[in-house]
């Protein structure tokens, strides 16, 4: 029979928790390099580890269009499932202005540029500092 970790305070595991297969550093480096190679714009990874409880990583991108934020999407999601991460979902993919790729403990956002500026999700996350 396998043990669980034990429970903190707030009822959640003790312990690094596995991306759904792999660790969220590993579900990170991924992420960015498939980001990279698809040329996607203003890439920015924030760490909400102690902040959020529904994932240890965000990683926000944009794409040049909706096209392209479809292929971001499309290819991440590849890489993942070839690195082993179990159950990735997206949502957005159809309208694509908006995609928000769930890898477990990383969440990925893909935006057209312009969807990106009205939202500014990254200074909910990281603070003004992001946000420039």
């Amino acid at each position: 029979m396998k043990r669980e970790p034990a429970a903190n305070a707030t009822g959640a595991p003790k312990g690094p928790r596995p991306a759904r297969g792999i660790d969220a550093d590993a579900v990170t480096k991924a992420v960015l390099a498939s980001l990279e190679d698809d040329k996607a714009e203003d890439i920015l990874a924030i760490d909400i580890r102690g902040k959020s409880s529904f994932a240890d990583m965000l990683v926000i991108a944009s794409g040049r269009s909706s096209r392209h934020v479809a292929a971001l999407a499309e290819h991440i999601m590849r890489k993942l499932k070839d690195e082993g991460v179990k159950d990735v979902q997206a949502e957005g993919l159809p309208q694509a202005d908006w995609v928000l790729v769930d890898a477990g403990d990383v969440v990925i956002h893909l935006f057209r540029p312009e969807v990106r500026a009205f939202y500014n999700i990254e200074k909910i996350w990281a603070g003004p500092s992001a946000a420039n």
